[in-house]
């Protein structure tokens, strides 16, 4: 699962981010987009929320890789990043809201709406530390303990650099925090599959079956509400 999660989550989160890379960075031009790409728009915030959801396995495996040297390092650093991650979900909560006011009442009255609620107090406001300070603790970690290399390590800390909150689109930041999370993450993902016993095909194939029938159930019993 640790392994899956750093393959996938990455290239989620770098796929989504592109998506809207077109489109101006603040919320006017968010709503905007959202109004006249609605299918574009909900693609690349699903796949963004998708993929911080699903790095949380990752993120513990990669803790855990750190502790075995670092331990203070490692608690710190994956606690405070899962913690981000947390964050960045109920963000995406809120994003989903504030585009369904703009298929309710238009991006006009959407961006009214919003410019009035911004500020607006919640609780997760006391993690956005945590979304910027736990991945660089993990980049240090890492580099430490020596589970990633300078390069690598430096590219885990370019993720503190994605911008955070409500309604935020792509910048040069955002891609080279995306892309920076596919450099670190992705091999190790792959080489934890690499060095786990091989499961025969017929396992891979049933587990694949069951996945999506798991899926399917889920996304079914979603809709009914």
């Amino acid at each position: 699962m640790g392994g899956a999660s750093l393959v996938v989550g990455p290239l989620l989160v770098l796929t989504g981010v592109l998506l809207r890379m077109r489109f101006d960075f603040f919320f006017p031009a968010q709503l905007r987009a959202y109004e006249r790409h609605s299918h574009l728009m909900t693609a690349s915030y699903s796949l963004v929320a998708a993929g911080w959801v699903l790095l949380w396995p990752g993120v513990a495996l990669l803790a855990a890789r750190i502790g075995e040297r670092f331990r203070e390092l490692a608690v710190w650093g994956g606690v405070l990043t899962v913690l981000g991650l947390f964050s960045r979900a109920f963000h995406a909560g809120v994003d989903h809201a504030d585009f369904q006011l703009v298929t309710a009442d238009g991006a006009a009255s959407a961006g009214r709406t919003v410019s009035e609620t911004y500020g607006a107090f919640h609780v997760f406001s006391v993690l956005n530390a945590a979304i910027m300070g736990g991945w660089i603790l993990l980049a240090v970690g890492a580099y430490r303990a020596r589970v990633l290399g300078p390069l690598r390590a430096a590219a885990l800390g370019l993720v503190s650099m994605m911008p955070l909150g409500v309604l935020k689109g792509t910048t040069a930041w955002s891609v080279a925090a995306a892309t920076g999370l596919c450099v670190a993450l992705v091999p190790l993902g792959v080489a934890t599959w690499r060095a786990g016993p091989t499961p025969r095909a017929a396992t891979v194939v049933g587990r694949l079956v069951l996945v999506a029938a798991v899926a399917t159930a889920m996304f079914c019993f979603g809709q009914a509400g």
